[in-house]
Formats: C-alpha cells, structure tokens, sequence
C-alpha cells in the first residue's frame, strides 16, 4: 500500500490563507468562480468550498487539495487498493461512523501510527475518535469524500463477504418489519439471518457496485440466472437451484409492494433502499413465462450527482451550440436515439444547466427517474387518463417558462408541443430516430404541417452510448487504412498529426491519435472496457434545413443540407472520440451503423 512518503506535503504557509485564495494561487480555479461562489454564499449561507462544489465551478480533488494546503497536512489523491488496507483496523471502526464521518484507516506507517484519511480536516474530535477506537496513535491525511466513501464501501464489503445461498436453508417469512418502515436501513448494515433475504440484498448491492442499469432475473430448466446490464452490456452475475426460484420472487415481489399471490399477470413496482450509503431506486417488472415469472429491476441511484453538459461528452464546438439553443425564450430541442441512448440524461443536464429561482420549470415524464431540485415534475398516468399530451396540456395554464416531454409519440402531444413553443415557451423533448434529420420526417409523418415544423424546431440532436475502453488494461494500436477510411478519417492526415480536436472534458492524458484496443483485465471483468461516453450529432434547423423542411424534403436531402452547413454527423463525432482515446473504432462503428454514416 501505498506510505506517507508518497503523499503530497502541501507546505507550511507563511499565515492563514483563506481557501479561496488558495484555490486561485494553488489549485488552478478563476478568479470569477470564487466571485460568483461568494454571491452565492452570501444569499444562502454555507461554507464556501460546499457552494463551489454544489455550482461545479471545482472538483472535489482541488477542495481536498485546497484545505490540506490551509491545515497543513498531508494530501492523498489515489488511496490504497481496498485489499491492502488491514483487516484489524477495519473491523475496530463500525461502518457507520466512518461513512457519517467520512474517515478510513489506510495502514501504518514507520513510525508506528495509523494513517487515516479525512474529508474534513479540522474535525479534530473525529480524529480523536478513532484514535481511541483504535487504541493506536493516529496520522490524518486529507482525500476527497467521494473517493473516501467508495473506499469505505469497498474495504467492507470486502470484509463481510457476499452472502450466499445456503444448501439447507429453509424457506423464511418474507414478512420482515424492517424493510417495511419508512427509515431506509443500508444493506451492508442489514443483519437478516434468513439466507434467502441476504441473498436478494447482495444480490443488489453487487448490481449497484458494479454500475449496473438493469438486473435481469430469468427462470431456466434447473436453475434462476440473474444477469447485470453494465455499460449496455448483459453478463451472467449469479446462478440459484431451481428450488430457490418461489422464494427468491416472492422476496422481490415485497420489497416492491407487489401481490406475491398473482402470478398470471405483469406487475409494476418500485423498491427504494440504501446500498452502501446511497439512495438507489429500483423500478421492478415482472412478466409470467413457461418457466415461471420473470423479473427485470432497473437500478437508479438516487445518490448520483446528475451530471452536467459538460461532463456527457460534448465537444466544445457542441457544447456552445447547445448552451446557445437551451438559452433561448422560445422553441423545441429534440434529441433522437434508440433506447437507452441516454436521451433522458442529456435533457436532465439541459434543465440541470439553465435551473434557477426565475425560471420556472415543469416535465411530464414517463417514469420520473430523478427527483430535481426546485422543479415541478409530473408522472404520466394511463388509468386516470394523464398523458404527454393532456399533461402539458395543463401545464400551459400554470406560467411555464421551460417545459419538458418525455417523448412525442403522437400527433396530439406533438401539435401541443408546437403550440407551446410558438406561444413563448422553450420545449425540450425526445423522438424514436435513428439520426437528427430524421426527427423533422418523423414530425411530418405524424401530420404536424411543415410550416409548423420548420418555424417551431431550433434544433434536433441525436446520440449514442459508446463503451470506454478500461485504461487499466486497454493496448495504444495502430489503427488499419481500412479502419480509418470506415471512421471517415484519412490515414495521411492522420499519422501526420493532421487533425486538430475541439477539447472534450474527460479527455485522457496520452497524445492525440492515440488509438486503443480492448485487452481485458479483472478491473473491467475481462470486458475490455469500462464506463461509457456519448457520441453527439447536433443539428441546427437554419434557413436551408428549414426550405427544405418546408418542401416535405426526405432526411437525406435535410442531413446532407445540415452537413453542408458543418453539422458533424455521428460517425464524425465517434471519430473525434477515437482520436482522443476516449473509445475504440469497432465501438463507433457498431454504434453508427443504422444511422446512415
């Protein structure tokens, strides 16, 4: 593991240096971020640090880097692997002190102390603390919360081990009053003998852990597979005897509140629990087959900092453009894509990006996925006949300036739509396309009048989801001619160095025109890759595309008119990525091959 001599020593400092000015002289912030964090301050209290993190004007690494420069202390950016950090010290610290505390024992030292991380510096009676509970002279060290937490929850899981299935265990009472009442307790604190129960909770908990959007729990001829759904992808997780599979349903069945007696029918519920500290909802399906219910649970951290614009992979030719049309007082921005092409996401940054007290924003959405802050979201309801279309129907009469759909499926809800941009207001939706052109045909066809679709629509962007490629194990390349003239690239230009790359936040150290390859390796589960960035084709309906769309012209003639006009197509913008190794040709390539590129 790693020692103190590999940590950072900030450096005695001459008197006391506010954080501010340690930010700007040390850590590489502007001056106008700590001006505009101060306005903040003054309006609604806080320390100064937490309201530049809430405004994402510094990360969490420069905070903690910051105050280890004001207390003098030592500064950890990497801690040590979770398996190397002593099992002794673990098992003297109860989980949930550390996580409230936000402190971890990280090893020894030469001279005989504990070093310990803290998010907090100046807590000194924390630190206090778990010298005595360790009954060990302590060193404190500063990291970040964030890499503090998923080193808490790494370090004791690793201790506590994943409850398995036990060969003999009895069929237990699902009915337990804990995961009934309202205080949600965390599972890793969950102390349930009944290995059924255990089972299910690691079940989840390892879904969480590993970034999983969907859990897929699937009855076969002798036994239950449960499947993850990491970065796009399904992979086997667990296996369970088929004697388990009544037991194993009946315990999801009541942690969504679902009738464990109906077996005949679909059922929709939702669980809500805290897996290792965080807020994670679970929308859950179940659906009868031949070999008895299926069930998929979608996993959505509640936890989660919903992320920015700038944080989802846009270049910054794109990013301008966007920040330029959701600026706007009036008009539609639709953005296209297949299922789980992250549409959702990139509206929520949208709103996330322009939220403020004077603006006052509403969304129907089809599920709610992410409670946002100061903004009036609504659920569409068939039973009670709440649609899009009835649903932004109302919200006309209640003073929007910002309104979101969750999709245009049909005519009705796209000709609100229309009307409610063309009266002042700015409209954010989706559509089912496979690129932005065809977002305006897709409007025709339902029988919205050309010249209501040209006048309303300011612009249309339609995405992908391509896999990153796992830097722990991926292997730089020299790509083929074949590859590059698949990408769109010229293979001179390229190993001339001739590409010039607008910046991408996330964009990895090596030099540009560094390609990867896949290798595989335990960190990434042998996959190859590890977490996901999207790949953006950013269409602004200007006076060609909107003559055209006049015309009734197809999507062809549209897209070759926007890319006339400097739209990057898909393929385009998944080459960039390439070229700044952010993922590999055969990614885009797959990702981009229905989209006409």
């Amino acid at each position: 593991m790693a020692t103190p001599s590999s940590y950072a020593f900030p450096g005695t400092q001459a008197g006391p240096e506010r954080i501010g000015e340690i930010l700007v002289r040390r850590c590489g912030v502007v001056p106008d971020s700590i001006e505009r964090a101060l306005g903040k301050q003054r309006e609604e209290g806080g320390l100064l640090g937490e309201v530049l993190l809430r405004l994402r004007l510094i990360d969490e690494d420069q905070l903690a880097l910051a105050l280890a420069f004001q207390f003098d202390m030592p500064y950890v950016r990497d801690l040590p692997r979770a398996e190397d950090i002593p099992a002794e010290l673990i098992d003297k610290l109860p989980i949930n002190f550390a996580r409230q505390r936000l402190v971890l024992p990280l090893g020894r030292d030469g001279a005989g102390r504990v070093t310990i991380a803290v998010a907090d510096p100046c807590a000194v009676d924390v630190i206090d603390a778990v010298a005595v509970l360790l009954a060990e002279p302590v060193e404190p060290v500063v990291a970040s919360s964030t890499k503090i937490v998923d080193h808490i929850n790494k370090t004791y899981s690793r201790l506590r081990g994943g409850a398995e299935l036990e060969e003999g265990a009895k069929k237990e009472d699902d009915e337990d009053s804990e995961y009934q009442s309202e205080e949600l307790v965390d599972m890793l604190d969950a102390s349930d003998e009944a290995p059924i129960i255990r089972w299910v909770n690691s079940l989840m908990f390892q879904a969480a852990k590993d970034g999983a959007s969907d859990i897929h729990i699937r009855p076969g001829e002798k036994d239950i597979v449960v499947r993850y759904r990491v970065d796009g992808v399904l992979r086997e997780a667990k296996r369970a005897p088929k004697k388990f599979q009544q037991s194993i349903i009946a315990r999801v069945k009541i942690m969504a509140g679902l009738n464990i007696a109906e077996k005949r029918l679909p059922q929709s519920g939702r669980i809500r629990r805290k897996m290792a500290g965080r807020d994670v909802d679970m929308r859950v399906e179940t659906a009868p087959t031949a070999g008895g219910e299926s069930v998929t649970i979608r996993l959505l951290d509640r936890g989660s900092v919903l992320l920015g614009l700038a944080d989802i992979g846009f270049a910054a030719d794109q990013l301008d453009s966007i920040r330029n049309i959701i600026k706007r007082p009036h008009g539609i921005l639709l953005v296209t894509g297949p299922t789980g092409s992250g549409k959702t996401t990139t509206l929520y940054a949208c709103i996330s990006e322009i939220n403020a007290p004077d603006i006052n924003i509403l969304t129907v959405e089809d599920p709610v996925e992410y409670q946002l802050e100061g903004i009036s979201q609504t659920q569409v309801n068939s039973k009670i006949d709440l649609t899009f279309a009835s649903g932004l129907r109302s919200f006309l009469r209640q003073d929007p300036d910002v309104i979101m759909v969750g999709e245009i499926r049909d005519r009705e809800t796209a000709e609100v739509a229309i009307t409610a941009s063309l009266t002042g207001h700015l409209v954010f939706s989706t559509v089912h396309t496979n690129d932005a052109a065809g977002g305006i045909t897709r409007l025709v066809d339902m029988g919205i009048e050309p010249f209501l679709v040209a006048s309303s629509l300011v612009g249309l962007l339609a995405q992908r989801l391509v896999r990153r490629p796992c830097y722990e194990c991926a292997r730089p390349v020299r790509p083929s001619d074949e590859i590059l003239r698949e990408l769109a690239l010229d293979p001179q230009k390229f190993y001339a160095g001739g590409y010039k790359l607008p910046a991408v936040k996330g964009q990895r150290p090596p030099p540009v025109g560094t390609v990867f390859e896949p290798v595989g390796c335990p960190a990434c589960g042998q996959l190859g890759y590890r977490g996901r960035t999207g790949i953006y084709e950013l269409l602004l309906v200007n006076e060609p595309v909107r003559r055209l769309a006049l015309e009734k012209a197809d999507a062809g003639s549209i897209r070759n008119a926007a890319i006339e006009s400097g739209m990057v197509t898909l393929r385009g913008d998944g080459a960039r990525k390439v070229l700044l190794g952010m993922t590999t040709p055969e990614e885009v390539m797959l990702m981009t091959a229905e989209s006409g590129d």
